[in-house]
């Protein structure tokens, strides 16, 4: 039986949401940088939440170059 069907691998069967992923990925860029109006005093914090906000928008916007490419199916 096994020899008759083609191994493929979970993600290939059900595709998912590019839209609502890149739509949550800005949202949640967003939010971390609203995080910023806060009641901490040192720094450390802003400069995690800018650069995992930063890093979000970087990754959602270098998959729009390698799709629109056609580097990326």
């Amino acid at each position: 039986m096994a020899g008759s069907e083609p191994v493929t691998s979970p993600d290939q069967h059900k595709p998912g949401h590019r839209k609502a992923g890149r739509i949550g990925a800005i949202l949640t860029a967003f939010v971390l940088l609203a995080m910023l109006c806060g009641n901490h005093e040192g720094r450390v914090e802003d400069l995690w939440l800018i650069g995992l906000a930063a890093l979000l928008l970087l990754i959602v916007v270098g998959d729009a170059v390698l799709r629109r490419n056609g580097l990326r199916s």
